[in-house]
């Protein structure tokens, strides 16, 4: 999966830019501020979700703009575009080769991956968090599988009120939403415990030289066929309406990792051994769709190389030359990215402004 080509119009703050791109790797080096991990956040929409940020969409439109902003792609001979209007400046639209299309529908060309300094907190805050960042594996790995995501919400939010409404909702209105539940739900579960065991297994093969090896596991209050949990849902209704809310299902779920030499919780490591279990997940599921959808996902890696010694940022700058595809990197000083083999493209970003060096 290699872009040729990015377009971005009124996008944080570029008004417009133009990049040509090409396979292995793409560097942005500048300072703090300058507008690199723009660049990557950018790519990073062109995947289902809400990018590698998870901002809000009128916050991503240029504040000097008119209060839209459009991404745009070239991946061999497809055009992808996301983006959103000036007059629906918090509704996103999506196009390939300018059809209109589900935002979703984007995860069927593109398989995205990122890294970036806020997922330092991954382990330490709430289960929201590790559940999102499940989510976008499985979703790299199997496209409908946000679709699926997308419907439960729905489904559960609308329970949600009709839970909280004063007047009890007419009691087929709440079946109709618990089977729905129940469908979307196991598929979201099955989805993710397959998501685990391929990740594991791939784990088990990684090579631990230069990251530790992680274990994962999903800890979840949630059943996982769809008689299950429509059963459970069935049970829980008089708790839920009292709670006002849906207590129990797959959106309780949460990502337990573990670091397997010391046999210890993720969240009791040391800063650093987290971010070798983080990138150890992401380079295993990297060869895990490679091998699975027959081609390299694009990695997006944010100020990575500023945490790693000399020794460990050469080493995964030749693992990842070595595996292949195209890979995004920022860094504040050049310097940091003197192992990267010599075809690399790098840019210098500064103010808004990016220039091939």
């Amino acid at each position: 999966m290699t872009l040729s080509q990015l377009t971005l119009h009124n996008f944080r703050n570029y008004p417009e830019l133009r990049l040509n791109a090409a396979p292995g790797f793409m560097v942005f080096s500048g300072a703090n501020g300058a507008g690199k991990t723009n660049i990557l956040e950018a790519v990073s929409l062109l995947a289902p979700g809400r990018g590698l940020r998870r901002a809000s969409l009128r916050d991503i439109a240029s504040q000097n703009g008119p209060g839209d902003f459009a991404v745009a792609a070239q991946l061999d001979d497809v055009q992808l575009g996301s983006g959103t209007s000036i007059e629906a400046p918090e509704r996103r639209k999506t196009r390939i080769n300018e059809a209109a299309v589900p935002t979703n529908d984007l995860g069927e060309w593109l398989s995205i991956l990122w890294l970036t300094p806020a997922m330092d907190r991954l382990f330490t805050e709430g289960a929201s968090g590790r559940r999102n960042f499940l989510d976008r594996l499985v979703t790299a790995l199997e496209p409908a599988h946000a679709g699926n995501c997308a419907r439960y919400e729905a489904a559960r939010r609308e329970r949600n009120r009709l839970l909280a409404d004063a007047y009890p909702a007419d009691k087929d209105w709440i079946e109709g939403l618990d089977m729905q539940l129940a469908r979307f739900g196991s598929l979201v579960a099955e989805a993710r415990d397959r998501m685990v065991s391929a990740l594991n297994q791939r784990l088990q093969q990684s090579d631990n030289k230069i990251f530790a090896k992680p274990a994962v596991q999903l800890a979840d209050e949630q059943l996982h066929t769809e008689q299950q949990l429509h059963q459970m849902l069935q049970q829980y209704r008089a708790a839920d309406r009292a709670a006002g809310r849906t207590i129990k299902g797959p959106h309780r779920a949460d990502l337990r990792v573990f670091h397997s030499a010391k046999q210890q919780p993720a969240e009791k490591c040391s800063t650093g051994e987290q971010k070798a279990l983080l990138f150890s997940i992401i380079l295993a599921h990297a060869d895990l769709i490679a091998d699975r959808r027959n081609r390299r996902p694009i990695l997006l890696l944010d100020e990575v190389a500023a945490h790693l010694d000399p020794q460990r940022r050469a080493a995964l700058f030749g693992k990842l030359a070595e595996r292949g595809g195209q890979v995004w990197l920022t860094g504040t000083e050049p310097d940091l990215f003197s192992d990267i083999p010599d075809n690399a493209l790098h840019f210098e970003v500064v103010d808004g402004t990016v220039t091939h060096r």
